[in-house]
């Protein structure tokens, strides 16, 4: 089936797998072309294949190097003469254990990553395109940045910045970007492995819906808050967790 161009273009960020990748796919899906990053090559180029070569561009590189960034925003205003929807999901988890043990070096990398660099490609989508044009911005969070993480107190203390970055953004921005969060809770990646792998029965079995995410599901909410249909919408954290959260209340 041949889909209808959408005449729109999406930068996202840590793309060439995992949620970054089902994102990408749901876009493409509804005719929209696509820039994906990725720190491999061959595994950029990989899923620039899979998702289709005619459409998708890949841009490999660091997310926290801001000549990466620049470059990114480049080539897709090259090859696309636009980008009106910016996918900040470029993110790192290099840290497992207690906050008190937590190597600050390591905490300032976590921060880097997940933190400043959609702040860096929020400020060059901004320059090359959306100030003048509008667009909307979508950063991905994590349900570990809305509430209590043990053992991955790096990542939540980033995840819960990124849910401050949307409302910063979203305010500034206004009213010609809309820019809005995703928190996720656990999604079937291999990120995510260690916090389900030989145990997702178990894992899934503390969920109201009865699974893991997957992918397509953070992909069809970045495509909801990509499109018209969330026009009055800007500056929130859509929670996508399985009813996870619903465990937390009393009794």
């Amino acid at each position: 089936m041949t889909v209808q161009d959408s005449g729109k273009v999406a930068l996202i960020t840590g793309a060439s797998r995992g949620i970054g990748y089902g994102i990408a796919q749901a876009l493409v899906a509804r005719g929209d072309r696509v820039c994906i990053t990725g720190r491999g090559e061959d595994a950029l180029k990989e899923a620039v294949e899979a998702l289709g070569a005619d459409r998708v561009i890949g841009v490999a590189g660091k997310a926290h190097d801001e000549a990466h960034q620049e470059a990114a925003v480049a080539r897709t205003m090259e090859a696309f003469g636009r980008v009106d929807f910016l996918v900040n999901n470029a993110g790192t988890n290099p840290v497992f254990g207690p906050m008190a043990e937590l190597d600050l070096g390591v905490a300032r990398k976590v921060f880097e990553t997940n933190v400043v660099s959609a702040l860096g490609f929020a400020q060059q989508t901004w320059k090359a395109w959306q100030k003048e044009n509008g667009g909307a911005i979508v950063n991905i969070a994590s349900v570990a940045g809305v509430s209590a993480s043990p053992f991955i107190g790096a990542y939540g203390m980033s995840k819960a910045a990124m849910v401050n970055l949307t409302l910063q953004l979203a305010h500034e921005f206004a009213p010609v970007v809309r820019v809005n969060a995703i928190a996720p809770a656990v999604v079937k990646t291999r990120f995510a492995q260690a916090l389900y792998e030989g145990r997702e029965a178990e894992a899934a079995a503390a969920y109201p819906l009865g699974r893991l995410g997957v992918p397509e599901d953070i992909g069809g909410a970045a495509a909801f808050l990509t499109s018209g249909q969330s026009d009055w919408i800007t500056g929130q954290t859509l929670v996508v967790d399985g009813g996870i959260f619903l465990n937390a209340g009393v009794g």
